[in-house]
């Protein structure tokens, strides 16, 4: 049971696209599916448990995680600082439910929703099931993209044409702050230093420094894709 707790991921190597990936996708889906179809039936007492479970969730995921780290010896602020784009959503996620402060829920709404369902489908993730790394990974980033729904379509928070370019604006503040973390620490936050080590689509963007400038139109293209559907229900009421 120990050797699910450990850092050898030799010995449960993650594979993308695996069952254990894929079943992680489905799940995710389902829970996504589930609360949608239940957003305007919910009691008060059920919105805040809906609430509540997911700051729960965000939190023992970030603390499991930074304690992991830890009893194994290997904590490091180059690794462990809340400044990958994940970690961050994570925080973000935590200060918006238990905030509902709307400026934060418009930086956190797109960036966590497309960097988290991009990290579901492309995980930086070594560790496959059943390494408790594994379940750690899938439950927090499900609670992100759920937490983002949850605001959106049970708390009623809006986003306007702007919304996305506020989000854009403070995720390059964050990658500020990254890079000289990364000068300081010789870590690799936001990827900014270099690739993910596992396959994803930033390995179609170029090379360094190249791909850099590509995921900041990506970012901005996807803001504003997301933000789509909400600009046509509003147009289809008027």
């Amino acid at each position: 049971m120990k050797d699910l707790f450990n850092f050898r991921y030799k010995e449960f190597p993650f594979e993308i696209y695996s069952a254990s990936h894929i079943i992680a996708v489905i799940l995710m889906l389902i829970l996504i599916v589930l609360l949608y179809k239940s957003r305007n039936n919910l009691s008060n007492n059920g919105t805040k448990a809906i609430r509540w479970t997911l700051i729960a969730t965000l939190a023992a995921g970030e603390l499991f995680f930074q304690f992991w780290y830890a009893i194994n010896g290997l904590w490091s602020p180059a690794v462990n600082l809340p400044f990958q784009l994940c970690s961050l959503s994570l925080y973000l996620c935590i200060i918006m439910l238990l905030s509902r402060n709307k400026l934060i829920f418009e930086v956190a709404f797109f960036a966590s929703l497309t960097g988290a369902f991009i990290a579901m489908i492309t995980p930086e993730l070594f560790f496959g099931y059943p390494h408790i790394r594994f379940f750690q990974f899938f439950i927090v980033h499900a609670a992100i993209v759920l937490s983002c729904f949850y605001m959106k379509w049970v708390e009623g928070f809006t986003v306007t044409v702007l919304s996305p370019f506020k989000s854009f604006i403070g995720l390059n503040l964050f990658a500020a702050a990254a890079y000289v973390l990364n000068m300081v620490f010789g870590g690799n936050y936001m990827f900014l230093d270099h690739k993910p080590y596992n396959p994803s689509v930033i390995d179609y963007l170029g090379d360094y420094p190249w791909y850099l400038l590509s995921l900041e139109a990506i970012s901005l293209i996807l803001f504003y894709l997301l933000y789509l559907p909400f600009h046509l229900k509003k147009n289809v009421k008027k």
